[in-house]
């Protein structure tokens, strides 16, 4: 498989359906390339092609991962895009595991020079291959459902890291006890990325603010002032308190 189908491949599976235009300007290539290089992929039933654009034929049994990044997919594309609208080229950023974060991952290969920490071996794969990153992997033993590093090799890397952004999301969000994840390892890696980072950044979908049949108990750190929370639906009042001094943003849909 060349590097272009790999890139394609990785694209279009995140995302669901990427047009032909995005790919070209994300690979730095003509549209006549894109066209070439995904034709044996749409024959060998890889890719399903539509006007303008690529969509993944990925099915459902997938990795826990992948699949929790099919759920909303829409919405997630969405947040991705304001974020790389706001981290701008040459930033340095310390990102986590969520599924989110995977997209915003993906939509980060649009911008240049950038310093990534992560425990997350998809967020690093991710953002590795792009000329001109520099991406530290924060960790040497890997989850088996979500390649994520929670060792104490993570956490050395990642509090010796000055970052302007510290990109996180949540597995729930509740009115009055905030942004919820399930396992405590998850806080204490939010808690060290905040640590060292100028400003965060909290990336939730609306599904996120529903009650949820298996529900997180554990509250991820307090964002101080001026911190962002990105999300592709205003939440309802009940969440205003819980947004006072903090930077809300709807992204538009995607």
């Amino acid at each position: 498989m060349s590097k272009y189908e790999a890139h394609i491949l990785h694209a279009v599976d995140m995302r669901g359906t990427v047009s032909v235009v995005e790919l070209s300007q994300m690979l730095g290539v003509s549209d006549q390339t894109i066209r070439r290089v995904t034709q044996p992929l749409v024959e060998g039933g890889r890719l399903s092609k539509v006007h303008g654009a690529l969509v993944s034929n990925r099915i459902a049994t997938d990795p826990p991962f992948l699949a929790r990044m099919n759920l909303n997919r829409d919405a997630k594309v969405s947040i991705a895009k304001l974020a790389a609208e706001i981290i701008e080229d040459g930033a340095s950023i310390a990102i986590d595991t969520g599924s989110t974060s995977g997209f915003i991952a993906q939509a980060l290969r649009a911008r240049k020079q950038l310093t990534v920490v992560t425990n997350s071996a998809f967020v690093a794969s991710t953002l590795a291959i792009i000329p001109g990153n520099k991406v530290f992997m924060a960790g040497t033993q890997l989850r088996d459902h979500d390649g994520a590093a929670f060792d104490r090799s993570a956490f050395d890397v990642i509090e010796r890291m000055q970052v302007d952004y510290a990109l996180l999301s949540a597995s729930m969000v509740d009115a009055v006890k905030g942004f919820l994840v399930h396992e405590q390892c998850e806080v204490e890696i939010a808690t060290a990325m905040l640590k060292n980072a100028g400003r965060a950044i909290m990336a939730v979908d609306h599904s996120k603010f529903t009650q949820q049949d298996r529900r997180p108990a554990v509250r991820q750190p307090t964002l101080k002032s001026g911190d962002i929370v990105l999300t592709d639906r205003r939440p309802s009042p009940e969440f205003d308190r819980l947004f006072t001094g903090l930077d809300l943003r709807i992204a538009a849909a995607a």
